[in-house]
C-alpha cells in the first residue's frame, strides 16, 4: 500500500462539547438552534457545523481561558486552522471548517456575543476542483436492467431496490430527499415527485416511463408486503417496515452499478451526477437542470458542463481521424 497523507486523529466531540466552559457550551447550543430553527438546515449539515464549532471553541478555551468567547479573534481562528493543517486535514475539509467558523462568528456578532466579527478576514482555502465520476448512458441503462432482472421474481425488497435506482437516475434527487418521500408526494398521473430539499425548499421533479413502471410494481406488489403500520406514509420502506435508511440506498446503488462491467464505483450521489450529465448531453439547458437538482446557485450546476466537455474531448481524441 502506498503511503498517503497522514490522517488527523478525531477526538470524541461529545466529550469535548461536554467539557467546554458554561459560556462556550451555551453558545454552541444557541448556534445549533439558530441553524435548525432559523436557517432550516438539514440535520446532517447542522451536525457538521456544530462539530466544527465545538472543535474551534475547545481551542478558544485553551488559549483564552477565562476570557471565554471574547477571546475568539482572528489569531485564534488562524492558529486553529493551522494546527489542523499540520495534523494532515485535507484542503476540502479545511475549507468546510473555515465556512463553519465564519458562520459562527457572524452569528455570534449579531447576537452580541462578540464585539467584532473576525470571520470575513479569515481566508478560505481553495478546494481542489475534481470532476465527479459518472456512468455513460449505456452503463446507466445496464445498471437499470441489472436491477430490473433482480426484481423479476417479485421479491418485495428487489422490487423496492429497482424502483429506488430508477427514481434516483430519473430525477437526480439526493439520497436524503429520496428517503424522505411519502406516498402522497408521487403524482402518477403527471409523473412528478414533490421533493423537499435543503433548507426545506420544495420543488417538483418529473420522472419517465421506466421509473413509473418500477414505482407501479413496488406500490402494488412490494410495499404492501413490507408495510407494518398502516399509518406509515413513507414511499420506500426498509425490511422492518420503517422508512428506508440512506445506508440501504447506498448499498442498493453500489450493487446495481457493480453489476456493470467497467463502470466506476458509484453511490447515489454518483447516480445524481450521471443524471445531470446525461440531461445536459441530451440538450437540456443549464437553468432547467439547476431547478431539477435543487441547486441554490447556477455555479454548482455548471460543474456538470465540465464533465460533459471532458467526455466530448475524450470521444474526439478516440474517434476523430485528425485528433
Amino acid at each position: 500500500m502506498t503511503a498517503g497523507r497522514p490522517r488527523a486523529s478525531r477526538p470524541d466531540l461529545g466529550e469535548v462539547r461536554a467539557g467546554l466552559p458554561e459560556q462556550l457550551g451555551s453558545a454552541v447550543d444557541s448556534f445549533e438552534r439558530h441553524l435548525s430553527a432559523e436557517r432550516g438546515l438539514s440535520v446532517h449539515t447542522v451536525r457538521g457545523y456544530v462539530a466544527d464549532v465545538v472543535s474551534l471553541l475547545a481551542r478558544v478555551a485553551e488559549v483564552a481561558g477565562d476570557a471565554g468567547l471574547s477571546g475568539l479573534d482572528l489569531s485564534v481562528l488562524r492558529e486553529w486552522l493551522s494546527a489542523q493543517h499540520g495534523a494532515g486535514v485535507s484542503r476540502s475539509t479545511l475549507a468546510r471548517r473555515t465556512a463553519s467558523a465564519r458562520a459562527f462568528t457572524a452569528w455570534a456578532f449579531k447576537a452580541g456575543l462578540l464585539p467584532a466579527d473576525p470571520g470575513p478576514r479569515l481566508a478560505v482555502p481553495s478546494r481542489p476542483r475534481r470532476l465527479p465520476p459518472v456512468l455513460r448512458a449505456d452503463q446507466a441503462g445496464e445498471a437499470m436492467s441489472a436491477s430490473a432482472s433482480g426484481a423479476e421474481q417479485g421479491d418485495p425488497v428487489a422490487l423496492r431496490d429497482h424502483a429506488v435506482v430508477e427514481v434516483l437516475y430519473a430525477t437526480g434527487v439526493r439520497v436524503a430527499e429520496l428517503c424522505g418521500l411519502d406516498v402522497g408526494d408521487v403524482d402518477r398521473e403527471r409523473r412528478v415527485l414533490r421533493v423537499i430539499g435543503k433548507g426545506d425548499k420544495e420543488r417538483v421533479v418529473p420522472f419517465g416511463v421506466p421509473a413509473d413502471a418500477a414505482l407501479d410494481r413496488w406500490l402494488r406488489d412490494g410495499r404492501p408486503k413490507l408495510l407494518r403500520e398502516p399509518s406509515n406514509t413513507a414511499l420506500f420502506l426498509g425490511v422492518r417496515g420503517g422508512r428506508l435508511d440512506p445506508r440501504a440506498v447506498r448499498r442498493t446503488v453500489h450493487d446495481a452499478v457493480g453489476a456493470v462491467g467497467g463502470a466506476p464505483d458509484l453511490g447515489p450521489h454518483g447516480l445524481r451526477h450521471s443524471a445531470a450529465t446525461h440531461l445536459l448531453e441530451g440538450g437540456a439547458d443549464l437553468r432547467s437542470v439547476q431547478e431539477l437538482l435543487g441547486h441554490a446557485t447556477l455555479a454548482t450546476t455548471q460543474l456538470y458542463t465540465h464533465v460533459t466537455v471532458e467526455r466530448l474531448k475524450a470521444i474526439h481524441d478516440r474517434t476523430h481521424p485528425r485528433s
